[in-house]
């Protein structure tokens, strides 16, 4: 096997010790010139392996004080499931997330009509232009961001419904508000994909510079009618994806 270049090889020592708790939640890392002390390296390569730790968004760098290990809590997303809540529990998939977390979860929410561009028009099998209703999220934990989502659900199915405008009611989730006006929810894809995040999303969810995200491209179906679609966002070191399937 090749040798790893040495800034991923330093990188994985320290991603070592912070996942078995020898470096905590709120430790200091070794400056880059003890790394360089260390391992005998140039400050480049030190300085590489934190950036590769920062871009995994389990560190974070402190103007004037150092590079710090981050809160490690991560939401836990089952896939399967989900959207049903519990007896006594919020109908807010997010809000269960957090909660599992010991975490109070929040959110800021945009809604809007808007007309159904080419993709989004696709995916619901209409024609370009269609009215849809357009809600844009930021979830928060703790009150720290955490997930940026845009949802679409077509106006010919709830304009002039109670759920017309998906934060203007007491119930949450979309399983939730379509059975509140007679439709049931029966399939939901997801396609899971990694890349890098935008500026606006760096921004957006306080992410360091050249990092990576988790997109969640979700339809939710009714009789093989899609009801909603949306892109979400993930920050990778936040949140933990799972997804238990049945098998026949």
């Amino acid at each position: 096997m090749p040798t790893p270049p040495a800034y991923l090889a330093i990188a994985a020592d320290l991603r070592a010790a912070i996942l078995s708790g020898e470096l905590p939640a709120g430790a200091k890392l070794p400056s880059e010139s003890g790394l360089m002390r260390q391992y005998e390296v140039s400050r480049t390569v030190a300085k590489w392996a934190i950036a590769v730790l920062k871009g995994e968004g389990i560190v974070e760098g402190r103007a004037g004080s150092g590079v710090y290990v981050r809160d490690a809590t991560r939401l836990v997303r089952h896939a399967r499931g989900r959207d049903v809540p519990s007896a006594d529990g919020p109908t807010s998939p997010f809000a269960r997330d957090a909660a599992g977390a010991r975490q109070q979860g929040t959110w800021e929410h945009d809604s809007r009509r808007e007309q159904a561009d080419e993709r989004i028009a696709a995916r619901f099998g209409v024609e370009p232009g269609a009215p849809v209703m357009r809600t844009s999220y930021r979830f928060l934990s703790d009150g720290e961001p955490i997930q940026l989502s845009v949802s679409y659900e077509p106006l010919a199915l709830t304009r002039g419904t109670p759920i017309e405008w998906p934060e203007d009611s007491d119930v949450k989730g979309v399983l939730a508000r379509m059975d509140a006006i007679g439709i049931r929810v029966d399939e939901v894809v997801e396609r899971v994909s990694l890349r890098s995040a935008t500026a606006d999303e760096v921004e957006a969810l306080h992410l360091p510079a050249r990092t990576f995200v988790h997109t969640i491209e979700r339809t939710y179906t009714a009789g093989g009618t899609p009801v909603e679609t949306a892109d979400i966002v993930l920050p990778g070191g936040r949140y933990e994806l799972v997804y238990r399937l049945p098998i026949d």
